[in-house]
């Protein structure tokens, strides 16, 4: 064991003295490969430039008031913002963060760390750079709010610009991926409705990460490059670590690809092991200052990382043995993967932890293997981003000529990576330097590596649309260096066995002429849709829901609290600084039953059920939405009402299945008819009826709401109902 640990040191400081003694020229060649150019610059500044341009032309953001422009923001993005706004009123930084970490002001009768459970760090540092900049004199904290997410969005677009260039070595790779990106948008990121969300802040960091992470892992890489990738992937990892709070699982993916490159021998163990301490290291100072997140001790990445520094050994002699050895490494592969999961149970046993267990009943209700009748999971299960994806998203991944290019390119290195497994398993070495006449583009621990990397992802977007988000912007980089690099080409010319015309110049013809070719096809159909979506003016206009928080803040009390629907929750603790009675947040137990009980008021109960119900979380103001309560939906068995009729029992003959019905109305129609008894516990105070649809208001139709003030004062007459009530 030594003896080969030594030999791998020694193998790398030879390959670093060798780098170091490199002409000058080809020094910077290297270096420009890693992407240091101003073009990969001017891309992501151009995209966030873009997406400034396009935000401002979909809401006339800059001729709109502060609280039409707060009420663009919608459902989580809404809570998000709010504590920005919240620490930029503090007194100071320290109070301010205090009070964060202990609030008891935006949730009745529950005091939260929001810091911690809502992963509040990107506020945290937007706050402190708009203050320390002195930007309150030049710019609306709005504007520097948004700013830094484009801004992010830009990093993220010249990021993937990168990881092409470095896989295909030209920068008309890196072109092609930010175009199909840009032209998939829909399909790329969740910045055109979802601004302040935990993803538009963590995955620049994650594609710099990855970029990083291609270069580190090239071969005959100079000292210098290497150090300089080896200190992006550090930062990166634990940066992305702290903006998003189901990183970790991404990360544990990421490592499952490196222990797969690693164990066939295609990638130096040494740097595999480096990334897995990086990992470690992250993990555990993540776990500090994110006040001691039990979450991360019980992630699978920590046992899965932490097996694989154990049998780092066992790993080392089986790369040096005979045929049979080698043949071990698949049962190697199933100890490390069962040891791991047999930790990570035996972890959640032994530390106490406030994973969701929701997930896990989640995935079982997925895969089919239990069924449920609970009204949060199958809420949760009718959510669009947590189904299959649809025909529409192949459609448009079609259009756009993405799909095919990447599949052609996945093919090709997918056959290559599997020809390199087989040699290596039969025991013959890896070459150290691949020539282009080669044609073994699978040889390439940053191309093998990629391709894991995107098959895992695409499982998990082939299962929950969502994912989309994570996978569709590496299929555009894999596709993108695909066409564009001349071994592809050359590797798919030696199985042809092609020798009418010289397959390198041939190769070297088609990196060329296919890329340059797609992007003139790409510019003429899609250039004028974008210049189209500049430069119309779209109408956002939401007269209801601005006029709803003009008459809280006029007329509520100040320690009055909300209930409703969280996506409404959320809009009215950002506009008005009210206390509600939930949130749109899904990754704490007490609040998804919280919103399961506030949705009540769209079932089948009675006036003294839904009474009894709100004031146990001390609501003063109920908010009846009709577009809830009349609601359409496309999915039969996925509105509110139904799966609410479902978990409570209150459907005749749904699916072959018999229930018992309910003797009341519906709660949210029969409190609309001013009648006992719910005249007894409810009174209207507001109104807002809704007129014609004026513009796209996040895909919902009719903005009605009723607002009914519960009257206590009314119970006296109702005596068996004051014990519990005040108990």
């Amino acid at each position: 064991m030594s003896s080969g640990a030594a030999d791998l040191r020694q193998r790398k400081n030879q390959n670093c003295t060798e780098s170091d003694k490199m002409a000058p020229e080809e020094r910077n060649k290297e270096n420009s490969k890693l992407g240091r150019s101003p073009k990969s610059v001017a891309s992501g500044m151009m995209y966030a430039v873009y997406l400034s341009t396009y935000h401002e032309r979909k809401f006339w953001f800059s001729s709109r008031q502060e609280l039409e422009r707060e009420i663009t923001f919608q459902g989580d993005s809404a809570i998000y913002y709010s504590f920005y706004k919240e620490l930029l009123k503090a007194p100071s930084f320290e109070r301010g963060v205090y009070e964060l970490t202990h609030n008891n002001k935006t949730i009745s009768l529950k005091t939260i760390n929001a810091v911690q459970q809502m992963t509040l760090y990107p506020e945290l540092i937007a706050s402190v750079l708009y203050q320390a900049s002195g930007s309150q004199e030049v710019i609306e904290p709005v504007y520097f709010y948004i700013g830094i997410v484009f801004g992010l969005q830009g990093i993220y677009v010249t990021a993937l610009f990168v990881t092409s260039w470095v896989m295909s070595g030209t920068w008309l790779a890196g072109m092609l991926t930010v175009a199909w990106f840009i032209i998939n948008r829909t399909d790329t990121t969740r910045i055109d409705y979802s601004i302040p969300s935990r993803e538009n802040w963590a995955l620049p960091y994650f594609a710099c990460q990855v970029a990083a992470l291609t270069g580190y892992l090239k071969k005959n890489l100079n000292c210098s490059a290497e150090k300089f990738c080896y200190l992006l992937v550090s930062a990166s990892t634990y940066t992305f670590m702290m903006m998003w709070e189901y990183s970790h699982y991404l990360l544990f993916v990421q490592a499952v690809s490196l222990f797969l490159l690693d164990s066939f021998a295609l990638a130096q163990t040494e740097k595999v092991h480096e990334v897995y301490k990086i990992y470690l290291f992250s993990l555990f100072l993540g776990y500090l200052l994110q006040f001691e997140n039990s979450a991360l001790l019980v992630s699978p990445l920590l046992s899965l990382i932490a097996v694989l520094m154990l049998s780092k050994c066992l790993q080392m002699n089986m790369k040096k043995g005979t045929f049979m050895s080698r043949l071990l490494k698949i049962m190697y592969v199933y100890l490390v993967l069962t040891i791991a999961v047999t930790l990570n149970f035996l972890l959640k046993m032994f530390v106490p932890h406030k994973e969701n267990e929701h997930l896990l009943k989640f995935i079982e209700v997925k895969l089919g293997l239990n069924r449920t009748k609970n009204f949060t999971m199958n809420w949760l299960l009718c959510q669009e981003s947590l189904q299959t994806p649809s025909q529409d998203f192949f459609l448009r991944l079609t259009q756009s000529s993405l799909l095919p290019f990447y599949i052609f390119v996945f093919i090709i290195c997918l056959f290559s990576v599997t020809q390199v497994i087989f040699r290596r398993i039969c025991g013959e070495p890896l070459k150290e330097t691949v020539n282009l006449e080669d044609g073994r583009i699978g040889e390439r621990p940053e191309i093998v590596y990629h391709v894991i990397h995107t098959i895992l992802l695409g499982c998990l977007a082939m299962c929950l649309e969502g994912m989309k988000y994570l996978w569709t912007p590496y299929v555009c980089t894999l596709a993108a260096f695909g066409v564009c690099s001349p071994e592809l080409w050359m590797t798919l010319f030696k199985w042809l066995r092609l020798k009418a015309v010289h397959p390198i110049l041939l190769a070297l013809t088609l990196s060329m002429a296919v890329p340059t070719i797609i992007g003139f096809s790409l510019w003429k159909e899609f250039f004028p849709r974008i210049m189209t979506e500049l430069s119309e003016l779209q109408e956002f206009y939401d007269p209801d829901t601005v006029e709803l928080m003009t008459w809280i803040k006029r007329q509520a009390p100040v320690a009055a609290v909300f209930a409703g629907s969280p996506q409404l929750m959320g809009v009215i603790k950002l506009c008005t600084g009210w206390m509600v009675s939930s949130l749109p947040l899904y990754n704490d137990d007490d609040l998804l039953k919280r919103n399961e009980n506030i949705y009540q008021i769209y079932s089948k109960r009675s006036a003294e059920d839904i009474y009894k119900i709100l004031t146990s979380y001390k609501a003063n103001f109920l908010i009846i939405e009709d577009s809830i309560c009349n609601e359409v939906g496309p999915v039969r068995g996925c509105r509110v009402k139904d799966l609410l009729d479902i978990a409570n029992g209150h459907v005749v003959c749904e699916e072959g299945d018999s229930y018992a019905s309910s003797k009341y109305g519906r709660f949210c129609h029969e409190i609309k008819m001013n009648y006992s008894p719910y005249v007894n516990y409810f009174t209207r105070v507001y109104w807002n009826s809704s007129g014609p649809n004026r513009g796209v208001v996040y895909g919902k139709s009719n903005n009605s709401y009723i607002i009914r003030h519960m009257s206590l004062d009314k119970m006296l007459n109702y005596p068996f109902y004051l014990k519990p009530m005040f108990r």
